[in-house]
């Protein structure tokens, strides 16, 4: 998966500043065909910032960010709207319409951007319920009757309604038990299996990066220090990368990624 035709997002030079603060400064990164990347780093490295210069919801300062072979900044906003329907975007906190059951919540982009009706919409949005796990009953709730999990796979789902060649996860596992975060990891990565996705994952959950992340890409003094294998990253002589990976829960992380399943009686 080395190769530039196997490369769907090149990231090249980016600068992005608010005011006096520089967050990015020359920031190369690319996304693969078919990989789980995931994106770490301390608090105020731009992570979310990164996430949202790609796809389009934060121009960036300077720099040239290309998707599927195009600079969006220079296409019309005709044109960089059908690249972007390709990206499938989950939002820290889901960002669901409040006022939307879950069906309609992820009938709206099939509405306005794919121009089903809303039977045809609804219709589809049942199919992609399923595919994030959740039950059929699940679509005529609001937002507000859900549980943290349910929010995520609704949210999924919203983000799969287009069927996108990218996913983007903000924060997927954030606020979810153990064993929710697990099952989510394990859906992310059954998905990107079963649909061909690439996934850029920003992410704190040392967990989610040793159970499914194909690379990381560690964000650090403005820029993107390291982007290479877990095990690869984790042995970069670097500070935080060394406290980060190898402190008490990152050996926790390793551990429980690493031993061997107990055998059953």
């Amino acid at each position: 998966m080395s190769g530039a035709a196997d490369t769907l997002v090149e990231v090249r030079g980016l600068i992005n500043r608010f005011g006096p603060q520089t967050v990015h400064e020359n920031l190369d990164m690319d996304i693969r065909q078919g990989e789980i990347l995931g994106v770490v780093g301390g608090s105020g490295t731009g992570k979310s910032v990164l996430l949202r210069s790609i796809v389009g919801l934060h121009r960036p300062t300077a720099g040239a960010v290309r998707v599927f072979g195009q600079d969006l900044q220079a296409l019309s906003e005709a044109q960089r709207s059908i690249y972007e329907r390709r990206f499938g975007v989950l939002f820290q906190r889901g960002a669901l319409f409040s006022s939307l059951t879950v069906a309609e919540n992820i009938a709206l982009p099939l509405i306005e951007h794919a121009g089903l009706s809303r039977r045809d919409a609804e219709h589809l949005a049942q199919m992609k319920l399923a595919l994030s796990g959740l039950p059929r009953l699940a679509a005529s709730k609001y937002p507000s009757e859900l549980s943290g999990g349910m929010v995520k796979r609704a949210a999924l789902a919203r983000a799969l309604a287009l069927d996108p060649d990218i996913l983007f996860l903000d924060e997927p596992t954030a606020g979810l038990d153990p064993i929710g975060a697990a099952a989510f990891d394990e859906l992310i990565r059954t998905l990107r299996d079963a649909l061909g996705l690439s996934v850029f994952l920003v992410t704190h959950d040392l967990d989610t990066l040793y159970a499914i992340c194909d690379r990381i890409a560690v964000l650090a003094e403005r820029r993107v220090l390291v982007a290479d294998t877990l095990e690869r990253v984790a042995a970069t002589d670097n500070t935080w990368i060394q406290e980060y990976f190898h402190g008490p829960r990152g050996r926790a992380a390793a551990f429980a990624a690493t031993a061997p399943a107990k055998e059953h009686c």
